[in-house]
């Protein structure tokens, strides 16, 4: 009878300690599911503080023509996983030889191509709710180990390449791709034709003067790259070349 009581007993037992141990790995896998379903970002509404929230933990000050914003945080927090490792041709911050024909550009164009996109990169490094202020912020960080960063207030005023085309540059260039076509079928139309979203509408010259003045190379990398929220090539798998024929009859119709 003793016997059977201790066998009872420690079968009791190994029962208590087994479900113990299954209660432990439940709360591990619950705290694995819950890090695998963690969001990967944060959604902000325009206005919200997003940006320099994100990217402030534990940066400290800037030093770096960003005034209060931490460029330093930004830059961690989007710019890093590209110009720390050399991702898609990007180059790596300090090194010079790298950033020479780049910085040569001026301080200027460099906080275009972040703001707007360039080649690979999307605009704004792929974050729309950083404001221009932050983006510089962290450009003026990404670049100052190669180059003088000019203060906040030069910055509007140092000539840009782009601005300074000429009249030959705002000229579309001939392509024997059909523009007109292509605009047609691609999905250009869906915001050109009715104003969504701001896009400038087909023909109307007052809102493509100013887009016009900037140069049709400006133009073609905006429609090829991406400028605030029209997609890269619009959204349409096209070749570049195809691209830049619908640019060139946008601009003619509004000229």
């Amino acid at each position: 009878m003793n016997a059977s009581k201790l066998i009872l007993g420690c079968l009791t037992l190994l029962g208590l300690v087994t479900a113990a141990s299954a209660h432990a790995q439940q709360e591990v896998d619950r705290e694995a599911l819950a890090e695998r379903l963690a969001p990967v970002g944060q959604l902000c509404l325009e206005g919200e503080d997003c940006g320099t929230a994100m990217a402030s933990a534990g940066a400290g000050d800037t030093g770096t023509a960003g005034d209060a914003i931490d460029g330093e945080g930004i830059y961690g927090s989007i710019c890093m996983a590209c110009h720390e490792t050399g991702a898609a041709g990007s180059p790596i911050r300090g090194d010079e030889a790298a950033w020479a024909e780049r910085t040569g550009k001026g301080f200027a164009t460099l906080l275009d191509h972040a703001l707007n996109g360039f080649n690979a990169m999307p605009a704004r490094g792929g974050n729309p709710n950083l404001s221009d202020a932050e983006v510089r912020a962290a450009v003026a960080y990404l670049v100052e180990p190669v180059m003088d960063v000019p203060a906040a207030d030069d910055t509007a005023a140092a000539p840009d390449e782009d601005a300074s085309a000429t009249a030959s540059d705002a000229a579309p260039a001939e392509s024997g791709a059909d523009g007109e076509a292509l605009y047609a079928s691609a999905p250009c139309a869906a915001c050109h034709a009715a104003g969504v979203a701001g896009a400038p509408k087909l023909g109307d010259t007052e809102a493509w003067a100013p887009r016009i003045d900037k140069g049709m190379e400006t133009l073609y990398a905006s429609a090829i790259n991406g400028i605030g929220t029209m997609p890269p090539k619009g959204g349409a798998g096209l070749p570049d070349e195809e691209i830049k024929a619908i640019v060139d009859y946008m601009v003619g119709e509004a000229q």
